[in-house]
């Protein structure tokens, strides 16, 4: 390095170190947190608002290793947006269901500038400024279109980059490497290998030629802005299987995981010899804690969904005109947010079309049934000597409808507990809130169904199945319950073997019930 560069880069580096702490460090600092736990949540949420990082230390409170000094490991990608990468997601989404997951899909498209390597916490900040002074940098001399070809082997397949365009863009990796190795002291090892982004890698030998005709749709000259990522992972957890929570589940017993849907768990495959059949033992991404899961209560998820974008560098063409996608209306630009204009006519075609096009089926459970609090034998607990409906339980309904087989059939026909009643009628007004318009209604005859129904709402142009919640939308006298008999299933719960006695169409129209009558049922069951 000539003698000059070398007196500004110290001088830089005087400049950096002298500054005053950053703005989201002091403000955590004055909620309480220690600098170093502070820090390490900064680094953990990628640097973006002082709220986010407190929510990170709340989740973590009970985390064992939140005073450990282990920082994340960081690695710099260059990544396609626009149409591009959207038919890299199509050949992902393909690839997946045709010849089932391989190693690539365990990151998102990218052709990798440095690998991981470690940085303090403390110190991440010169990494962001890193990149932004080398983008600047680079702005100009970047290729305003990357030349990529198709590669094909028995065990990779992706696209090799064009000497000329590969470069360029190495040096960029460089300079990267550089600037961050001076301003945040830490050691970067930029890719000086043949530069590619990975289509398949580690699948079937007998899946290569299905994979060569998915990858031959793509076309790699298609309009892209490409953005040089900074992202960021947990360094204690690499190679470990990455699960992800289905359902919420609470622990039952002390050495259990809590798990909340959507969860992401790090499992160490290695560590479940001595694990019973269907659990694994593994530490939460989202709380730190470690402790014993249902395995059948999870699925696998990818790898870089445990990762944390901290900066990006979106490189736009010399020429300064961007490729057009609907799908992309906001864009960073050099660091600026660019909104795209767009004409009235245009909005309108597109609301036009939106609306056209929303279509959709909402299925919903009923709200709490009584024989599930009381228990089975509910009906007896509520009749008096001369058999008459006596409420035994504030939890019980005030009062049953009336019905021509008599009170005993509600015991395999129950209806909603008043803690169901809330709960249809709360989940409805909920709904309401939505301003949405209904335009059917179907419900199982069940009583239980029949009563969430017409306390729940209708969302309209959505089709409603099963139990839908009408009073919450004021919409009892437009809006007419479909009774369909094929939507009772009772498989589980119920031990008998035949269709439990519904009331009648009339019995539940007298019983203030808005029910449609003309309906021609797939399943019939009901007296008219």
């Amino acid at each position: 390095m000539a003698v000059a560069e070398t007196q500004l880069y110290s001088k830089v580096l005087n400049k950096v170190k002298n500054r005053s702490t950053c703005a989201l460090l002091e403000s955590l600092l004055s909620m309480g947190f220690p600098a170093h736990i502070a820090q390490k949540a900064l680094a953990a949420t990628g640097h973006k608002t002082a709220d986010e990082a407190s929510k990170w230390l709340h989740s973590h409170c009970n985390d064992p290793s939140l005073d450990d000094p282990i920082p994340q490991e960081y690695a710099l990608y260059l990544c396609p947006t626009g149409p591009l990468h959207d038919k890299l997601q199509e050949f992902w989404k393909e690839s997946k269901n045709q010849c089932a997951r391989n190693k690539a899909h365990e990151i998102f498209p990218h052709i990798t500038l440095c690998d991981f390597f470690t940085c303090e916490d403390r110190k991440v900040e010169f990494l962001h400024e890193a990149l932004k002074k080398v983008g600047d940098r680079f702005l100009n001399l970047f290729p305003p279109a990357i030349s990529l070809s198709l590669h094909s082997s028995v065990s990779y397949l992706g696209f090799f980059m064009n000497d000329a365009h590969a470069n360029v863009i190495k040096e960029f990796a460089v300079a990267f490497a550089t600037e961050a190795s001076i301003l945040a002291d830490c050691r970067v090892k930029p890719c000086t290998k043949q530069l590619h982004l990975t289509l398949a890698h580690k699948f079937y030998p007998h899946h290569q030629k299905t994979l060569e005709q998915l990858a031959k749709s793509i076309n790699p000259g298609q309009s892209c802005l490409w953005t040089a990522a900074l992202y960021s992972r947990d360094m204690r957890f690499v190679n470990y299987q990455i699960l992800q929570a289905l359902f919420q589940y609470k622990p039952q017993n002390i050495d259990e995981l809590m798990l909340n849907t959507g969860d992401l768990i790090y499992v160490d495959r290695s560590q479940q010899s001595d694990v019973s059949d269907g659990w694994v033992i593994g530490t939460s991404h989202r709380t730190g804690c470690r402790g014993f899961l249902p395995e059948n209560y999870t699925e696998k998820a990818n790898e870089s969904d445990t990762w944390v974008k901290h900066r990006e560098y979106t490189f736009t063409p010399a020429s300064g005109l961007l490729p057009k996608n609907e799908n992309e209306p906001r864009r960073k630009l050099n660091g600026e947010v660019h909104i795209p204009v767009m004409t009235k006519s245009v909005t309108q075609t597109l609301a036009f079309q939106t609306v056209a096009l929303r279509r959709g089926l909402l299925v919903m459970r009923h709200g709490e049934r009584v024989d599930h609090v009381f228990g089975k034998s509910w009906i007896q607990q509520c009749l008096t000597a001369d058999g008459k409906y006596h409420r035994a339980d504030l939890n019980f309904p005030a009062s049953l409808p009336k019905r021509r087989d008599g009170i005993k059939h509600f015991e395999y026909d129950p209806p909603l507990s008043c803690c169901g009643v809330f709960q249809s009628r709360l989940v409805g007004e909920a709904l309401l809130e939505k301003q949405e318009a209904v335009s059917r209604v179907y419900c199982s005859p069940a009583l239980r169904c029949i009563q969430t129904a017409k306390l729940k709402v209708l969302n309209a142009p959505f089709l409603f199945l099963n139990l839908l919640f009408i009073a919450g939308l004021k919409l009892e006298q437009k809006i007419k319950i479909r009774v369909e008999p094929g939507l009772f299933e009772w498989t589980k719960w119920e031990a008998n073997k035949i269709i439990p006695s519904f009331m009648a169409l009339t019995e539940l129209t007298e019983a203030t019930y808005n029910i449609d009558p003309i309906l021609k049922s797939h399943k019939t069951v009901l007296q008219k």
